[in-house]
């Protein structure tokens, strides 16, 4: 068995995704020549393109891929801790471009506003993840934020933790915005009996909840806009 490690510049001249990035574009190169460029080496035995197709084999596609864990990579062949911490924030990069977190003047008038900026975030996620939408009186973004990740329950969802961020942006009011990885979006009871209780919440903190969404890989749903939990908004 060979005990080389394999690297871009052992590839031929003509298959070195470097060079050929520079002569037809990136955008004319394979998803397994883009991994290449990231993973940089192989193992020995075994090219960076070989690693790159193994990773593409096990996972299926990106989208699965960016959601693996740091040790799930590491199970791939040829995948250590190094490539595979290169791999979540190369992935993550993507994402971060595809969203308009950085637009602060990013108005959101409407519940497809909220799938529009966070689908490509919230989407494809494994877990529930629970975000606010921090805005000013003309419904501009100030800011994204974290509550938390994992089952969402309402006697978790402390107001505490949800308006804290809010009265630290100043803001006028927020967006409740969580994933259902089901791939349904209809809210559960908990989804409204936790709405409820932070819209009354609201009311004497003196932050308006304008919404709450919930959204999974292609839907989502708004619970200001049901006629069935509309009423929340008119207690």
């Amino acid at each position: 068995m060979c005990d080389k490690y394999f690297t871009l510049h052992d590839l031929p001249q003509e298959d070195r995704p470097r060079e050929r990035l520079k002569e037809v574009g990136v955008d004319n190169l394979s998803i397994q020549e883009l991994l290449a460029l990231v993973v940089e080496k192989g193992r020995k035995g075994k090219s960076v393109l070989s690693v790159s197709q193994n990773l593409l084999a096990r996972f299926g596609n990106l989208a699965k891929m960016k959601e693996a864990s740091i040790e799930e990579l590491q199970e791939v062949d040829g995948i250590g801790f190094a490539t595979a911490c290169k791999l979540k924030a190369a992935l993550k990069l993507g994402e971060k471009a595809l969203s308009k977190h950085n637009k602060f003047d990013y108005q959101i008038t409407t519940p497809k506003d909220v799938f529009e900026l966070l689908k490509n975030d919230m989407g494809n996620k494994k877990k529930e993840h629970f975000k606010i939408l921090s805005l000013t009186t003309r419904k501009k973004l100030i800011s994204i934020d974290d509550i938390s990740i994992g089952i969402l329950d309402s006697s978790l969802a402390h107001p505490r933790e949800i308006f804290k961020p809010a009265i630290q942006n100043s803001a006028a009011s927020i967006i409740l915005v969580h994933n259902h990885p089901s791939g349904d979006p209809t809210p559960s009871k908990d989804d409204i009996k936790m709405t409820e209780r932070l819209i009354e919440a609201g009311k004497i903190i003196g932050i308006e909840i304008d919404d709450h969404v919930i959204i999974s890989d292609n839907l989502f749903a708004s619970l200001r806009s049901d006629p069935k939990t509309s009423r929340l908004w008119r207690k």
